[in-house]
């Protein structure tokens, strides 16, 4: 027990059987639902997971009825000839969680996360974190790409992503828009059209 509160704890073949969760069965990518991250209340943490436990300690923050974002994305593998779509976390092996020296306590209780980071630029994580968090909403195919340091800053001008900013990668005649989320040292990539970019 923590000041009342009843600590679950999540069993090693939970959270096997977690890892092949049919869609719909997945925890959501951000709680409470139908939020902006801007808008939750609390001091933002990095909770650095051990291998394959981001969903087990996202339905356990749900359960606590702690704030968090993790974000998700479909992927296609082929098995035995048969296509397998599962959910997986777009940054393996973070959640980002909000509340107070409380919450963070609580979620180490899961033994769950090897590490949990402090953030020291709260703004700027939010706003990188809320970029994601539009493109997720928007069903844009985002996926992992390496952090850029340089590049032509760019803002999306029109559509469901007006307003996003990252960095434009082409690649002969495409063009990716790249999302950088500084703390972690990695970025999230999506195809956009050129024409709906302008220089920053």
């Amino acid at each position: 027990m923590l000041g009342g509160t009843l600590i679950y704890k999540v069993s090693d073949l939970e959270c096997k059987r977690l890892l092949m969760l049919k869609p719909d069965e997945n925890p959501p990518i951000l709680y409470p639902e139908q939020s902006q991250l801007a808008q939750i209340n609390g001091c933002w943490w990095v909770a650095h997971t051990k291998a394959r436990n981001e969903k087990v300690l996202a339905w356990q923050l749900l359960k606590w009825n702690i704030a968090y974002f993790l974000p998700m994305r479909e992927k296609v593998r082929v098995r035995k000839g048969r296509r397998h779509r599962p959910i997986l976390p777009l940054f393996s092996g973070y959640v980002f969680f909000c509340g107070d020296e409380d919450a963070r306590y609580k979620a180490l209780t899961t033994n769950r996360i090897a590490n949990v980071i402090e953030v020291k630029d709260q703004v700027l994580l939010v706003r990188e974190l809320e970029q994601i968090n539009q493109a997720l909403q928007s069903k844009t195919k985002l996926d992992p790409y390496p952090f850029l340091k340089k590049g032509d800053l760019c803002r999306v001008t029109a559509g469901p992503l007006v307003g996003m900013e990252g960095i434009m990668v082409r690649k002969r005649n495409n063009a990716k828009l790249v999302l950088n989320v500084a703390i972690l040292g990695q970025a999230a990539a999506m195809e956009i059209d050129a024409d709906l970019l302008e220089p920053l």
